[in-house]
């Protein structure tokens, strides 16, 4: 058997085990985006710390965290 034979059992035997379908993230992210400022309606990530909404809701709109998302828990 030569090198040739060897590689090409590799490659089969690899993508046996290969992960099938799309490895995107994007659908994953788009679902996370659940957190919406009753404001502006800008999505943010459901990760989304309390710093980054305060600054959204002091830059944009000039108001407290708790005006522009009533439903987050910090």
């Amino acid at each position: 058997m030569g090198n040739g034979a060897k590689a090409q059992q590799k490659r089969e035997r690899n993508a046996k085990d290969a992960k099938k379908g799309p490895t995107s993230q994007l659908a994953n992210n788009k679902a996370a985006m659940n957190l919406k400022c009753k404001i502006c309606m800008q999505l943010f990530m459901n990760t989304s710390r309390a710093p980054q909404l305060q600054e959204h809701a002091t830059n944009k709109h000039s108001k407290d965290i708790k005006d522009c998302f009533p439903d987050f828990q910090g």
